[in-house]
């Protein structure tokens, strides 16, 4: 047992070495993070700073406070309020108003170099055709997570990296970065065999990972849920911005649509701009019943209620104001969200993906997010960030 701690520890420095300065990839379900945190600040608010906070309908947003609870509710800072909010009527929103006022504090989110606005993107839970054996219809595999893959918890070694985790596998006596995307896509690994489903397009199925979370359509019409189980612990690359770079979109033009879009047009090129993104997510069947996808917290996510968040600058469960606009317009869109998922590219202090839930609509909606906007988190009192 020692001898493979050893081992595993002697792997970390190459693997910290390739990943320590970059970002994460799929929003659902945490893998390797920026080993140094963001510096979040926090000022003191008023509930007025909050645009439109004393008209709006709060019902919907309470479903997912409770979901939150779910998580939260055994956190000494979050018991009364868990507690107390299970008295409130869900359908009475100025009762909840009320609650929110007199149990938290709302506090607004700064970026380190103080600015307030940030990027808030969109995602969703797509569906895609499939089936569990491969034929020549469906010829691309949605993996489950390999037997080879390593996971290194940095916090036995380093506590003040807790909550940080590395991908690896071991190569003769030394832990190396798993496969990239290149190399699992030319079948590189310990996969056969580890095959879920097999879809029926390329592009759809990158997205998925993209997404975290999605339903499978089978031959017989029926839908299978799946989620996040891994990711291989290379960092994710916007393959969006290397067609901005390459000349082939403009900024303005770069969404998931469009993105499609070339490769419907391209499909020759489209294997190579794939692979300029080494991550690679891997999945696992989910529950029938479930109401929803499952986030980072745990819980299943509330569609138009739940952000993704850096869990580094913002605590998971946590109320969140979001003052932003609607995809690709100027129409307000203020909200009372619940911080209840994380994403490989939700890095940073003033940053959310808004889950806008399932299907083409959701996705039309989430492909096209990409607005600034502000962030207030809420506090149980007696809990505040100290300043």
């Amino acid at each position: 047992m020692l001898k493979k701690q050893n081992l595993l520890w002697l792997g970390v420095g190459v693997l910290l070495a390739a990943c320590k300065t970059s970002p994460m990839q799929a929003p659902v379900g945490p893998t390797l993070a920026s080993v140094p945190p963001p510096v979040v600040q926090y000022a003191p608010s008023k509930w007025a700073m909050l645009p439109d906070w004393n008209t709006l309908d709060l019902t919907p947003s309470w479903v997912a406070l409770l979901q939150s609870c779910r998580a939260l509710r055994n956190k000494p800072q979050w018991q009364a309020v868990c507690a107390g909010a299970e008295q409130v009527d869900r359908n009475d929103s100025a009762a909840q108003r009320a609650f929110y006022e007199e149990r938290l504090t709302p506090y607004q989110v700064f970026n380190p170099d103080g600015s307030e606005q940030g990027m808030i993107t969109g995602y969703y839970e797509p569906l895609l055709k499939g089936s569990r054996t491969r034929s020549e219809r469906y010829q691309y595999p949605l993996y489950a997570a390999p037997d080879d893959m390593l996971e290194i918890d940095l916090a036995e070694a380093y506590p003040q990296l807790k909550g940080l985790r590395l991908r690896g596998r071991v190569q003769g006596k030394r832990v190396v970065p798993y496969y990239k995307r290149a190399e699992i896509d030319a079948g590189v690994g310990a996969l056969k065999g580890r095959e879920l489903f097999w879809v029926e397009n390329a592009v759809e199925l990158f997205f998925l990972q993209i997404q975290g979370s999605g339903r499978i359509e089978l031959p017989d019409g029926r839908h299978v849920k799946v989620g996040y189980a891994e990711q291989n612990g290379h960092p994710y690359v916007s393959i969006g911005r290397k067609l901005v770079d390459m000349g082939e979109l403009k900024l303005e033009e770069a969404s998931m649509q469009s993105i499609k879009a070339w490769g419907e047009k391209f499909p020759d090129k489209l294997p190579a701009l794939l692979e300029l993104n080494p991550s690679y997510v891997f999945f696992r069947e989910l529950p029938e019943n479930l109401s929803a996808p499952l986030g980072a917290l745990g819980v299943p996510l509330t569609n138009e209620y739940s952000i993704a968040v850096d869990p580094r600058a913002i605590p998971l469960g946590s109320p969140v104001f979001l003052a932003t606009t609607q995809p690709n317009s100027t129409a307000p869109l203020n909200r009372l969200m619940l911080a209840q998922d994380t994403g490989g590219a939700i890095r940073g202090a003033v940053r959310a993906d808004f889950f806008w839930g399932f299907g083409e609509t959701a996705g039309a909606l989430a492909g096209r997010m990409k607005q600034q906007g502000r962030l207030w988190v809420l506090f149980p009192k007696g809990s505040e960030p100290a300043l």
